[in-house]
């Protein structure tokens, strides 16, 4: 009897478990999808990665694309493989704004779920329903979910990194009976599956943003081993296997760049956006770039990870006579110490790094998640109870009402009338397919114009009175500037959107349609 109502329990505790896993998951999917396709491509960073998508998804380019026929794409392509994937399965043959993002929703819906479910397994359904509402109303983590980039697939598997290092190198070991020597323990295989997911996820994190996906949860599993003077033990449960499947899914597409020839790729991915970045050849910034994001990029919930992480750091190591008692302890003070040293790690790397960017503390959000549900849950047992729960929870609702409505608003705000669609839609009316076209004096980065043109436009230089035969899109600031040397191109059209003023000249009668 009393083990009928314990499984009754136990069965009554994993449906809630679920359904609060799918509920919160929904919140997370509903706040990336609303008008998700509102604003338009007008960022030079999300056009790139929408042209390489574009490449891809409508040339059939799948490995090597190409931006304006002639410059590499500047991240790994999973991300990319992943929209396009997302396109086949769903019929899509044309990229727009709407299905380019939605890659990143599949990885943030994803990565939520992923922390929810190692939530849920060390910390009970309070702590997963914690982390997953952290995650919802985390201002950083949503507006990266709805961003047409790398960064939610390089957040997710540097997650899954550091969660199948646990599943493996924390698993409990199964006692079997030796009919010779008595009882001996042996590792599970879920345990060493665990293991062979940790690589395959370290190899894919290479593919989403290149070495650095690596460097980092590979640093912060170096470290934790080490302070925890576990070496030899890691050495010992590491098979060899592992290595190689982290080293070839990561080295895959390099191989393929360097056996095809495509050096150019090489030198973009590794020269310029790697070593690049970090020594400063992109510029510099100052190495308390960080303290401002670090606490308002998701505030009020962004001033509580630092303390999550100071007391991860500080917490006391259960004994072993405790941590026979309960395994479960010493599984949860090891993740914690984790989290907090890979949010260290991650944070002291980029300051050090000449070029930094906001997006790169976004892989933080879901240790940070983990680390503040720990922190509530803990909190909670001492001085609050169900009550302190119940505030937090209040909080994340609030917070998400607010980024369900705001970020969109703001998305559209910001890209108001700068797009460059409406000038791309024109020059398309005059412009035949078939005819050349070139741009001309632009400072900025106009992958967002090509990717609405939907075809190559080379850049020319020189005097613009020398331009080729065709058809040049030209600043209207710059050809006011050159027109008078330039007296045998003819304007036939004037585009004006925002702070778009374009204009596109005629060189040569041929293509005047007659």
């Amino acid at each position: 009897m009393n083990q009928s109502i314990i499984a009754r329990a136990g069965a009554s505790s994993a449906r809630q478990a679920v359904a609060a896993v799918v509920a919160i998951a929904i919140v997370v999917l509903a706040l990336s999808l609303y008008r998700l396709g509102a604003h338009d491509v007008c960022g030079g960073d999300e056009g790139v990665e929408a042209i390489a998508v574009q490449q891809m998804v409508e040339r059939g380019r799948l490995m090597f694309p190409l931006e304006n026929g002639t410059q590499p794409m500047f991240k790994p392509p999973l991300f990319h493989w992943t929209a396009t994937g997302i396109d086949r399965a769903l019929g899509i043959t044309k990229v727009d704004a709407f299905n380019l993002r939605l890659a990143s929703v599949l990885y943030g819906t994803a990565g939520a779920i992923l922390v929810m479910i190692f939530a849920y397994a060390m910390l009970g359904l309070d702590g997963a329903a914690v982390a997953g509402l952290t995650l919802a109303a985390s201002y950083q983590y949503i507006t990266q979910a709805r961003y047409g980039r790398v960064d939610m697939t390089l957040a997710f598997f540097e997650t899954l990194t550091l969660l199948g290092f646990l599943w493996w190198f924390d698993a409990p070991p199964r006692v079997v009976r030796n009919p010779v020597g008595g009882a001996m323990a042996e590792r599970s295989v879920a345990s060493e599956y665990a293991q062979y997911l940790c690589a395959l996820a370290i190899g894919l994190a290479v593919l989403a943003k290149g070495p650095v996906g690596a460097i980092l949860p590979a640093a912060a599993m170096g470290i934790f081993v080490i302070s925890e003077h576990r070496i030899a033990e890691f050495f010992r449960r590491l098979s060899p296997g592992a290595i190689v499947v982290a080293i070839l899914t990561g080295a895959s597409w390099y191989l393929a760049c360097y056996f095809g020839g495509r050096y150019g790729f090489l030198n973009r991915q590794l020269g310029d956006e790697n070593f690049g970045r970090f020594f400063g050849s992109l510029g510099t910034m100052s190495p308390f770039y960080y303290v401002v994001p670090l606490f308002f990029n998701s505030a009020p919930l962004s001033t509580l990870a630092p303390v999550a992480v100071f007391l991860a750091m500080t917490a006391r190591r259960p004994s072993p006579t405790e941590s026979a008692l309960d395994p479960g302890a010493r599984r949860e003070f090891d993740a914690m110490r984790l989290f907090a040293i890979f949010w260290i790690v991650t944070v002291v790397f980029f300051s050090i790094a000449a070029y930094k960017r906001r997006s790169y503390l976004l892989p933080l959000w879901p240790a940070s998640a983990l680390m503040i549900a720990w922190m509530v849950k803990r909190a909670s047992s001492r001085i609050g109870g169900r009550v302190m729960i119940g505030g937090y929870a209040s909080l994340c609702a609030i917070l998400i009402v607010v980024n369900f409505f705001y970020i969109p608003h703001r998305e559209v705000r910001e890209c108001g009338g700068d797009s460059f669609r409406p000038a791309a839609e024109e020059i398309a009316r005059v412009v035949g397919p078939d005819e050349p076209l070139f741009t001309y004096g632009f400072t900025e980065e106009i992958a967002p114009l090509l990717f609405y043109l939907d075809r190559d436009a080379p850049g020319i230089t020189g005097k613009l009175g020398d331009a080729p035969p065709g058809y040049i899109i030209v600043p209207a600031k710059v050809w006011a500037k050159s027109k008078a040397e330039a007296l045998d191109l003819e304007p036939v059209l004037e585009s004006s959107h925002g702070t778009r003023d374009l204009i596109l000249l005629r060189h040569g009668k041929v293509y005047a349609g007659i």
